[in-house]
């Protein structure tokens, strides 16, 4: 098999692939024993058919497709190797030239990712936010920390914002009770908005014992269900916060005096946002680039990519959602095309143990077992994904070790330092 590449567009091109009929014989062979199976002629059984009586039957030429449709995607798929590309999208495929026992050719045109030139990273420098923790952050930690630990307790007094309630619900429509439209006792923040719209309105100035009905739509079972809500308050509480003091720091936490406590938090805050500046720095370093490299992007994927997307939701005469979904699947495709340009440059792979940390992680976020989630990402397909989403991690992470990063106040940023230590034991390939 011989081939050939011509460059259509950045994104596209087309390979010109001549084959040589003998490398096409075992697929013609293959073509006569699946027509064998098919077809049925008295005397013969399936799979027995001779050649020539198959050639009588339904012609050479029927054979010839057969062979060249189960071909195709071998000799395609070796020219694109080849020549050293990377195929996206459904190729297009022209045959030029079929001549029986002595020559086949044909076309493809299909879309490719883009040659990307990327910049001499250690010539990008990036400014984060300056790390500050201030008095009011410590603050905010301390009252979280109090809220935490503080007590409810039953007071006589209208309800208001602010107070916690004791409640109970019931819901009718037409003036009967919807199934599982009641509610007892439930415990719930005044002012919090975290339930049913119309509560907090309804609740305000009710004291124990009192009710009022209000108009909403339903959460829950029935979502979205139009009904009349009656709420009964049964008990107001207040919160009680403890003082601040040293007795509230032996309380909230392992230190004996607020001074150590506030010292703690400074601390840990002063890690957090760190970890913020590494993100923020992965952030703008991607943006950037973006904004800097010129990424060709495909037309005839991101026109597919956004009909499947609106075909999916009912919407193609959308024209207004069209243009909103176009340019999040052009920024999408952005990304990608950014990111696995760079796992190329920086030669990243992904062993077992990078992927399994990663699977682990993300079952949690899920609310999953990480048995239960690799098994369902398996079934879908969706392994590659998980893959690719690694390396692209790895690279930008390869990338920003090289970049120079710098806070607001000119002080250098040292993104390596912030990462989580290995266990010295465990080994990556």
């Amino acid at each position: 098999m011989k081939s050939t590449v011509e460059k259509l567009s950045p994104t596209r091109v087309k390979l010109s692939i001549d084959v040589e009929f003998t490398e096409l014989k075992p697929h013609i062979d293959g073509a006569y024993k699946t027509l064998s199976e098919k077809i049925n002629i008295p005397g013969f059984r399936k799979g027995k058919v001779p050649a020539a009586m198959i050639d009588q039957r339904v012609g050479r030429g029927a054979v010839l497709d057969e062979a060249i449709n189960a071909a195709l995607p071998t000799f395609y798929s070796q020219a694109a190797k080849e020549n050293d590309v990377l195929v996206i999208g459904r190729p297009n495929v022209d045959i030029t030239e079929l001549k029986d026992n002595e020559k086949f050719s044909f076309t493809v045109e299909v879309d490719i990712r883009p040659e990307i030139v990327l910049p001499k990273f250690s010539d990008i420098k990036i400014e984060v936010d300056d790390v500050v923790v201030t008095d009011k952050d410590v603050e905010d930690q301390i009252e979280s920390l109090r809220i935490r630990f503080g007590t409810l307790t039953t007071v006589e007094k209208s309800v208001a914002n602010g107070d916690f309630v004791s409640i109970d619900l019931v819901a009718t429509k037409d003036d009967k009770e919807i199934e599982g439209g009641s509610a007892n006792e439930i415990s719930y923040e005044v002012g919090s908005a975290s339930m049913i719209d119309g509560l907090d309105e309804a609740l305000a100035g009710l004291e124990v014992g009192q009710s009022k009905s209000f108009n909403t739509a339903l959460v829950g079972m029935a979502e979205g269900e139009k009904a009349s809500v009656k709420v009964t308050v049964k008990a107001v509480k207040k919160r009680e916060l403890p003082p601040i003091d040293d007795a509230f720091a032996k309380l909230a936490s392992e230190f004996e005096t607020l001074a150590d406590l506030k010292a703690d938090l400074t601390t840990r805050l002063t890690k957090v946002k760190e970890l913020e500046q590494g993100a923020a720095a992965r952030d703008l370093l991607v943006e950037k680039l973006i904004s800097e490299v010129d990424i060709p992007l495909p037309a005839e994927i991101i026109e597919a990519e956004v009909n499947d997307h609106l075909e999916k939701e009912g919407r193609l005469e959308d024209e207004k959602h069209r243009s909103e979904v176009n340019e999040e699947v052009k920024a999408t495709i952005t990304r990608e095309f950014l990111l696995d340009s760079i796992v190329k440059a920086e030669e990243v792979s992904v062993n077992e143990s990078e992927l399994t940390e990663y699977l682990v992680r993300a079952a949690s976020r899920y609310g999953m077992t990480p048995d239960q989630f690799i098994k369902e990402v398996s079934q879908a397909g969706q392994i590659t994904t998980m893959v690719a989403e690694v390396a692209r991690a790895k690279a930008i992470a390869q990338v920003l070790a090289k970049v120079k990063i710098v806070d607001k106040s000119g002080k250098k940023v040292d993104i390596q330092a912030l990462a989580p230590k290995k266990d010295p034991e465990s080994k990556s390939e």
